[in-house]
């Protein structure tokens, strides 16, 4: 049995439009469902000690930079901190939350029961802010 040019160069091909078309599929998915770093855990994770000791009860000063940052943790936790590193981070979250209030209502959408991105819908222009009213759950 002899093989033509075709027989051969037909796998091929398949292959390449097949890996041509996942991988788009692959970067259009990375990019509707990328994550954006929170640069607040950083800032206060800059301005812990640093000593990764635990004794807080987080795995070290990013778990903890994390659990203040998103769970309101209490401070004094961080047994080596100083009550100027207190004082200093809660005045970063305190001017943060200050800067950043009015975009928080825009996070999250409340209609009837059903939550909707509104940062995913407002990238892609899908939906404005009226265009939530014609969702009805009752």
């Amino acid at each position: 049995m002899i093989l033509s040019a075709m027989d051969m160069l037909l796998p091929a091909i398949v292959l390449a439009v097949t890996g041509a078309i996942f991988g788009v599929l692959i970067s259009i998915a990375s990019i509707v469902f990328a994550v954006e770093k929170d640069d607040r855990v950083e800032t206060v994770k800059g301005m812990l000690p640093n000593y990764n000791c635990g004794a807080c009860g987080y795995p070290g000063c990013e778990g903890f930079a994390k659990a203040i940052v998103y769970d309101k943790a209490d401070l004094t936790r961080c047994k080596p901190g100083k009550e100027d590193m207190r004082q200093k981070i809660r005045a970063y979250l305190d001017e943060y939350d200050r800067n950043h209030s009015e975009n928080k209502a825009n996070w999250w959408k409340y209609e009837n029961g059903v939550k909707h991105l509104h940062q995913i819908f407002s990238k892609f222009e899908l939906f404005n802010e009226c265009d939530y009213d014609i969702i009805n759950m009752s």
